[in-house]
């Protein structure tokens, strides 16, 4: 039974389970994404998340502490400069989790694991994008003409009618 046990043990000796999770800590810091398991991933997401809170701090002590769990002195470089600039100012979550489906060999749900700042498609805003409607290729000057004309509102049926006579007109043309 599993009473009381608060995480993931992986089937895993301490000490594997410990190097494993530093290991993969340190390809997710260098890398910025990593693909594993879904329950690996999870570990990790507890592993890496109070390290990268202690980044924030650039003191000596912090430093050690992170050392003492990565043991990779380019890796803690790569954590207290680049990841610590672009995640000081959020206040948690630094990794997102996103599934990708199971594995064809034994069927395991596969992920991705990534540091949330670093990833360009996310970060991106979509713009807010403008409906754009088909229009006849008429000449201008009915157009003009109709712009300082008052315009009447036609019922709605009317409306539908001349937007099918429209296109299927376009279609004969083309």
């Amino acid at each position: 039974m599993r009473h009381g046990k608060k995480f993931n043990h992986l089937s895993r000796t301490a000490d594997h389970r410990r190097a494993m999770l530093a290991n993969m800590a340190i390809s997710l810091i260098m890398h910025k994404r990593i693909t594993t398991t879904l329950a690996k991933a999870k570990a990790l997401k507890k592993y890496v998340e109070p390290l990268i809170t202690r980044s924030k701090d650039d003191s000596t002590n912090s430093r050690r502490v992170v050392f003492s769990y990565l043991q990779n002195k380019e890796a803690l470089k790569e954590l207290f400069g680049a990841v610590a600039q672009k995640v000081g100012d959020r206040p948690g979550g630094y990794t997102r989790i996103i599934k990708l489906g199971s594995r064809q060999g034994d069927a395991a749900d596969i992920a991705f694991i990534e540091l949330v700042d670093f990833d360009e498609n996310m970060l991106k805003t979509p713009k807010a994008e403008t409906k754009k409607t088909r229009r006849s290729r008429k000449s201008a000057a009915p157009k003009a003409e109709a712009a300082e004309a008052p315009v009447e509102e036609a019922p709605k049926a009317e409306v539908a009618e001349e937007a099918k006579a429209e296109v299927a007109e376009e279609a004969k043309a083309e």
